[in-house]
C-alpha cells in the first residue's frame, strides 16, 4: 500500500484539495517493497524496482506525473533536479514535483506552500 496512516490521510486531504475524483488518479511507489525501519530506499533498491515502475507508467500512460518528494524525483529522473511546484516536460509527459505527504505532517508550514503549488498548476489536471 503506497500511503497509509497519517501520510495516507494527508494524501487524501491533498487529493480532495486538488478536486480529483477517485478515477482521476493513481498512486504507486518507486520501490515495491517497504525498506526496513522506514528508511529511504537505497539506489540499488530503486534500480531493481525501476522496470516495474516503468511498466506501470507505460500501461497507465498518464499525461501528468506528480512526484511526491525527493525519493520519487530521484527514481523518476535521477539526473535532473526539479523545482518544487514547477511543471516540466520529460519524455513527453508533464512532471510536477510536490511535497511528500509526510513532509506536510512534520512541517505544517509547508501545507500552505503545497496548496499554492496546487492552485498555480490546477490547469494541468482539470
Amino acid at each position: 500500500m503506497p500511503f497509509y496512516g497519517r501520510a495516507g490521510k494527508q494524501l487524501d486531504k491533498m487529493v480532495e484539495y486538488m478536486r480529483l475524483s477517485e478515477e482521476d488518479w493513481f498512486v504507486t511507489n518507486t520501490v515495491k517493497c517497504h525498506p526496513p525501519e522506514n528508511r529511504k530506499p537505497k539506489v540499488h533498491e530503486i534500480e531493481c524496482c525501476k522496470p516495474f515502475l516503468t511498466a506501470q507508467i507505460a500501461l497507465l500512460n498518464p499525461k501528468l506525473i506528480i512526484l511526491l518528494g525527493n525519493t520519487a524525483e530521484r527514481s523518476y529522473c535521477p539526473k535532473r533536479k526539479l523545482e518544487w511546484g514547477v511543471p516540466v516536460e520529460l519524455d513527453g509527459r508533464i512532471v510536477l514535483k510536490l511535497y511528500h505527504p509526510a513532509a506536510l505532517i512534520y512541517t505544517a508550514s509547508k501545507i500552505e506552500v503545497q496548496r499554492a503549488f496546487i492552485d498555480k498548476n490546477r490547469e494541468l489536471w482539470q
